[in-house]
């Protein structure tokens, strides 16, 4: 049918929507027909959804909804490569010159010979492009991630084989397909896996996240499941309020157990294989009901990647026999590049490379941190015309620069550390370059001096911000006082304050709705929701060399500002409530 619209070798089809059957067929189908399948994210605006589409050529969009076609008929005349647009979820509300439903889209490729699409497959070659991944920049826009036939087959068959999944004519593995199909780590595992080893997938519904999940895991009961971070935070939450309804003597008894299991399972991880009774006992009274009731009681591996995950999740679970095992690695390897396994893990640790992967620690400090180089089949062959980053990603001896930091310890085992790159990495795995909407709130708000987002690790965007005033020439120390320009803006509003803590005591009502105005202003430009800025708070002292948050270039050092002000930064999250 692609073939049929006239899709052009190396451009490539768009797929906007949820997971679904449709989302996968349309997937191969491109590839085989020698297109690139590329996913575009459900949340990206209108704008983001032209980047990507006219990145990669598009001949071909797949959307799933009214609301998705929405988007595209709003940028379609800044799409000059496109042909076709097909809408798979739902029945179509109008009908349009080139637009076609599932079924009309699934019978154009009737006359079309199988002898045209053989010539095209036979035509490819394993170190071809096939898909593109789009991934955050630390600046600016997206960069197309070219993956190879081999680096998506490579891939899958080693990762398969290092988790050691089992083939179907075994035994039947089961996965839920839920997270984005755009993002690598879905891709990786409910596409590649899933067709190397003969897994069955499942789709969840469309709002899954907000909270269907949990049945769908109980309908399914996979034997392998992925979750970022904030999918294991959800389901800690949901069981620990279930927990605190239930009597006393429940209470307790779940108590000791998690009690024993942390215990257990912490000498287990260190080498110790025998199971003490107590052990057995609570497996019997909690472990499997607790399973049972989050519908985990057949998942062998229950994995977590895509943003660093906390201690005490990781602990939680433990503590209920439900190891999670941590994987890392980045769209420009495929998906994954280091596993943990149930006979080789370490709470924190990602694991150890898979089998022909390598490791390189590059420029190791004293306690043997340095930025983490990978080389491997698995390595992209680089960003879609865009040669210049592909040189800063990848070295001349073919190490991918991952821009985190990390260590080995004396097992071989690698834990992050840290980041060199700049990006913020939420709960949800939403990775968001804070320098564009840094500078999008100082040009909205002129009296800004100074802005840094967090969210590291967190559920929503929140910002630190500073004013703009005078700076003792000799120490270079910030002042109290505004400089001319900020108190002339304070007077066009209707304040009349001076100094920068008369603006933060009095919380100053005109100040503080321009600010707030400014943010929201910013925040209707925003790529997805994830990119909104939640919450803010004025700093009394703007960002120095002095106080140690700028270095010699001014270049803002994030990880001492977010030292110096954690406490500011642990207010936005106190209510953890997502605000609105």
């Amino acid at each position: 049918s692609c073939l049929q619209l006239g899709l052009e070798r190396f451009h490539g089809v768009c797929i906007l929507g949820f997971n679904s059957a449709e989302w996968l067929i349309a997937d191969i189908g491109t590839i085989l027909a020698g297109g690139f399948a590329v996913g575009i994210y459900t949340t990206n605006s209108p704008e983001a959804c032209r980047y990507v589409a006219e990145n990669c050529s598009a001949n071909v969009l797949v959307v799933e909804n009214h609301k998705q076609l929405q988007k595209i008929l709003e940028i379609q005349h800044k799409l000059p490569h496109l042909k076709a647009i097909i809408q798979y979820g739902e029945e179509l509300k109008e009908k349009r010159p080139n637009l076609y439903s599932w079924s009309e889209f699934m019978d154009l490729g009737k006359d079309v010979p199988d002898t045209q699409l053989r010539e095209i497959i036979e035509s490819q070659k394993p170190n071809q492009c096939c898909t593109l991944i789009y991934t955050s920049g630390t600046t600016g826009q997206p960069k197309g991630v070219m993956l190879s036939h081999d680096n998506l087959t490579w891939t899958a068959l080693a990762a398969g084989r290092f988790m050691t999944l089992t083939d179907a004519k075994e035994k039947q593995e089961l996965v839920i397909s839920y997270l984005p199909l755009s993002h690598i780590a879905a891709q990786m595992s409910d596409i590649w896996l899933a067709m190397t080893f003969g897994v069955q997938v499942f789709f969840a519904q469309p709002d899954a996240l907000k909270g269907t999940l949990v049945d769908t895991l109980r309908e399914v009961r996979p034997t392998v499941f992925l979750g970022v971070p904030r999918v294991w935070e959800k389901v800690e939450e949901k069981m620990k309020s279930v927990g605190a309804k239930s009597s006393a003597l429940r209470r307790k008894v779940a108590s000791w157990a998690k009690g024993v299991g942390l215990q257990t399972n912490l000498k287990r991880m260190n080498g110790y294989s025998e199971v003490p009774v107590n052990f057995r006992l609570a497996r019997h009274l909690v472990y499997k009901k607790v399973r049972k009731a989050v519908g985990l009681d057949r998942c062998t591996r229950c994995y977590t990647g895509a943003a660093p995950i906390t201690r005490e999740t990781l602990e939680f679970f433990l503590s209920l026999n439900i190891p999670v095992f941590e994987l890392y690695g980045m769209s420009e390897s495929s998906g994954p590049h280091t596993i943990s396994l149930p006979h080789a893990f370490k709470l924190t640790s990602c694991g150890k490379e898979m089998t022909g992967c390598r490791t390189l620690i590059h420029k190791p400090d004293g306690d043997g941190n340095g930025e983490i180089c990978f080389s491997g089949r698995h390595i992209f062959m680089g960003y879609l015309n865009m040669e210049e980053k592909t040189k800063e990603a990848i070295d001349e001896d073919g190490w991918l620069h991952s821009g985190d930091l990390g260590k080995h310890d004396k097992d071989g085992f690698l834990y992050i550390t840290g980041r060199i790159k700049e990006l913020v990495i939420t709960a949800g795995g939403e990775n968001i370059p804070p320098v564009p909407i840094e500078d999008a709130v100082k040009n909205a708000v002129p009296i800004i001096s100074n802005a840094m987002l967090v969210g590291d690790k967190a559920k929503f965007l929140a910002m630190l911000l500073t004013l703009k005033c005078n700076i003792d020439v000799e120490t270079g120390e910030p002042g109290d006082d505004l400089t001319p320009e900020a108190i002339e803006y304070c007077q066009k509003l209707g304040s009349k304050a001076t100094k920068v803590s008369e603006i933060i005591s009095s919380k100053d009502k005109a100040v503080y709705a321009a600010i707030q105005k400014g943010i929201l202003a910013v925040n209707e430009g925003a790529v997805s929701n994830a990119q909104k800025v939640q919450k803010w708070v004025l700093l009394e002292k703007d960002f120095s060399l002095f106080g140690g948050e700028l270095g010699p270039t001014m270049k803002l050092k994030r990880p001492v500002v977010a030292q110096k002000y954690k406490d500011q930064i642990a207010q936005f999250y106190v209510d953890a409530d997502t605000p609105t």
